[in-house]
């Protein structure tokens, strides 16, 4: 019994080298690749956007001349990334199937769409590690309608598959891309491996397209056949389209002609403009303005007070030029009187005082008859309410000032003020204010308050200010 299970386990480990063997037996054609170089002068790009689709289904790690298929359509790839120029085009590489190893995505869009470049394509090849999983070109064909979509000019498809094991609708998807674009559309398809009814498939498929045609893997593979190869599909011969600003966008598709060297642009060769004011991200000084704010030439949201909050933002949009301002837009009032510190002729009042239009404390309450200094018993409750805030702030000190109309000689007016400023200091101190945080002064008819020209403004003027001392 020993000996026969000694003999099986030799026959399973001979077995296992030969299969080794095979899986490393990498055909003639494959074995060694130096790209045909293609002179890109002689030559103008036959599509403006292209797009790669590679099978990375199960059906794929199957063996075709001692190789697995999605190894020699990953070559492929390759190899023809490495002979096409890097002329002015949009380009992609899509993958559908995976195994674990690319991600649990049926299909997956690895590079673009982006300008074309060799280093970019094959960093999105090497993400492409494995095969496994179903095979579901349909869905493939319907992300690649997306990736193509709102693309301008002309576009090419390339299908590397085995056409084996597709679920139904493959020609659906690919009818429909071809709708969507028509004859700016041509699609091409490589078939991996020789299996009939995948051979007939990509033909199908490939028919569709009008411009496109189907070929063989294996009868690409040289450097020779896959130089051929790119220049009927990508290329035709003359001129090279212009490309003036160097974007990857041939100026015939150009809308922003002028990008500046080394600008990311979309297919439209236009700049992102990521916060969409209009105005492009390399040029905004203000990214990320919400949306529908008027701005700038620079991005910024506009100022119009300049006081430095912008409009959207502002509750006080018309703020003088200089004015001190909030966080809202609007100017400050320091000492909370209801006028603003730009208006306001008399800062630092206490809170609760009354305050003209000025700003000022003025005793409202407080009038004097022509030519009278005497408090009237009708001026009681300011005085008192004056006295309060005197007493709740200890440490306030004022100079009462005394004002009159402009009846009289300014002599007169002068030694009146004074009296009337006099007045109101002898109330608070019979009343328990310190006479020392307390000064009078007179300012006669030096500053009226309102106009002498009518009854009503020369009794505002015969008045009492008061002003807070430092």
């Amino acid at each position: 019994m020993k000996q026969k299970m000694a003999g099986i386990v030799a026959v399973l480990v001979l077995t296992g080298s030969l299969l080794g063997c095979m899986a490393v037996q990498i055909p003639q054609v494959y074995q060694s690749f130096e790209p045909e170089r293609i002179a890109s002068g002689r030559y103008q790009p036959k599509a403006d956007h292209f797009l790669i689709i590679m099978d990375a289904s199960s059906s794929m790690a199957e063996y075709h001349n001692g190789w697995p298929k999605f190894e020699q359509a990953r070559e492929l790839v390759s190899r023809l990334n490495q002979t096409l120029p890097e002329i002015p085009v949009q380009g992609g590489l899509r993958s559908f199937g995976h195994g674990q190893c690319v991600g649990t995505a049926k299909t997956m869009l690895h590079f673009g769409m982006a300008p074309y470049a060799t280093d970019a394509l094959q960093a999105g090849l090497d993400k492409v590690k494995c095969a496994g999983g179903t095979s579901p070109l349909a869905l493939a064909l319907e992300g690649a309608a997306t990736d193509l979509r709102q693309r301008d000019g002309k576009l090419a498809v390339i299908i590397f598959s085995d056409g084996k094991e597709m679920r139904t609708g493959a020609i659906e998807a690919a009818n429909q891309i071809k709708q969507q674009h028509g004859a700016n559309l041509c699609l091409y398809t490589v078939l991996m491996g020789d299996d009939p009814d995948g051979r007939k498939l990509l033909k199908e498929i490939a028919t569709l397209g009008g411009c496109g045609f189907a070929v063989n893997g294996d009868d690409i593979a040289s450097p020779a056949q896959m130089a051929d190869y790119v220049k009927k599909v990508f290329l035709r011969a003359g001129q090279p389209a212009l490309d003036s600003d160097g974007d990857g966008v041939t100026d015939r598709l150009d809308r922003c002609p002028q990008t500046p060297r080394g600008v990311q642009v979309d297919a439209r060769g236009c700049p992102p403009d990521t916060d969409g004011d209009g105005v492009f991200d390399y040029l905004d000084k203000c990214p990320g303005t919400p949306q529908g704010v008027r701005v700038n030439a620079q991005g910024c949201p506009l100022d119009s007070d300049g006081d430095g909050v912008y409009d959207y933002q502002d509750k006080c949009p018309r703020t003088p030029r200089g004015a001190p301002v909030d966080r809202q837009g609007c100017p400050l009032d320091t000492d909370g009187d209801g006028v603003y510190d730009y208006q306001d002729k008399c800062p630092g009042t206490p809170k609760g005082a009354q305050v003209d239009a000025r700003g000022c404390w003025v005793l409202t309450g407080v009038r004097f008859d022509s030519g009278q200094w005497e408090l009237k018993p009708a001026s009681r409750s300011s005085l008192d309410a004056l006295v309060r805030i005197l007493t709740q702030n200890p440490a306030l000190r004022l100079e009462i000032q005394g004002h009159t109309d402009n009846v009289g000689a300014a002599a007169f007016n002068q030694q009146l003020s004074e009296k009337r400023a006099r007045a109101v200091m002898t109330y608070l101190t019979e009343n328990g204010i310190d006479a020392k945080r307390l000064s009078a002064k007179g300012y006669g008819l030096s500053r009226p308050a309102a106009t002498n020209t009518t009854a009503r403004g020369r009794a505002i003027n015969r008045r009492v200010e008061l002003q807070p001392l430092r």
